[in-house]
């Protein structure tokens, strides 16, 4: 019998993607495995939008694995991406990646295995104290910069060259970790309208924060997380943090959050054109179909 394809949703923040994978998943007897860096960590629910109560009786894999506070990287998420995949075709269900990490979505259809990189105590030392943008240059000197989150903070980006340091120094390393790109895969995205992405961004930060997403970060704060830690998660976490320990007011974090969000849904969007640009077809679908619209059309593309 021939292997079903993976089928992969994605799509910037705020257009649905989830409704949409659990109407696939309900039609089509799979399952989802999340592509979210950040839906990884426990405690973590209000500000990444886990929206657990989607998912009804449908099954996901790859959510709430890690504690709130842990540096969750690149190579776990692909050693534990193929053990999530090989479980559910072994059970006769399908797979279904879907989210909005360009980076984990573009390495599992490159086929990436990547090798574990140790820490490298005396590189860190040497970086200490650099500023973002002398780590950035750093950086851009060892390899092209697809990835911006390499980039966001200074310790990523001091990780990110110790990763490079190491494949310098074990060529067999960076041979192992080149592309072996997947087959049998199917990419659909949801193409959701600018304005409208903008407009249910905002309207969604008004709602998870009556929800009581202060709160959820306050808690992460009161059970030993330094602000640092959650600092490092960006987005609702920093800014909510820098508020919560006195350097925000609520008014300033509030539109410094909704300016970050937007520029990260336009950059989730230019990940997804570079990913068409280097090869791959992304079949966009409009946003305005239902999930359930939305999922039969991915069924008759794919019968």
């Amino acid at each position: 019998m021939a292997r079903e394809p993976l089928i992969v949703i994605l799509g910037p923040t705020a257009s649905g993607k989830t409704a949409r994978a659990v109407a696939l998943a309900r039609a089509a007897g799979g399952e989802i495995i999340s592509a979210d860096s950040r839906q990884i960590y426990r405690g973590m629910d209000i500000g990444t939008g886990k929206d657990l109560d989607e998912y009804g009786d449908v099954p996901y894999h790859l959510i709430d694995i890690a504690p709130a506070g842990y540096k969750y990287n690149l190579y776990e998420y692909l050693r534990d991406y193929r053990a999530a995949e090989a479980d559910i075709r072994t059970r006769g269900r399908r797979p279904i990646l879907c989210g909005g990490t360009g980076l984990y979505i573009e390495s599992v259809l490159n086929g990436l295995a990547l090798p574990e990189v140790p820490e490298n105590p005396a590189l860190r030392a040497s970086l200490e104290g650099r500023t973002l943008d002398e780590l950035t240059a750093m950086l851009a000197s060892m390899k092209r910069l697809h990835n911006t989150t390499d980039i966001d903070t200074a310790k990523r980006a001091i990780r990110a060259i110790e990763i490079e340091e190491y494949y310098r120094a074990h060529p067999e390393a960076a041979a192992a970790a080149r592309p072996n790109p997947v087959k049998d895969a199917v990419i659909f995205g949801v193409d959701i309208d600018r304005d409208l992405r903008r407009r249910r961004i905002t309207d969604r930060l008004h709602a998870r924060i009556e929800a009581g997403m202060l709160q959820e970060v306050q808690a992460l704060l009161d059970s030993g997380i330094a602000p640092d830690d959650l600092i490092y998660y960006g987005l609702e976490y920093k800014f909510i943090t820098l508020h919560l320990i006195g350097q925000l007011t609520f008014q300033q974090m509030f539109t410094a959050l909704e300016t970050a969000i937007h520029q990260f849904a336009k950059r989730q969007m230019t990940w997804f054109r570079g990913m068409e640009r280097r090869g791959f077809h992304i079949c966009w679908l409009p946003q305005s179909l239902t999930p359930e619209e939305f999922a039969q059309t991915i069924i008759r593309t794919t019968a």
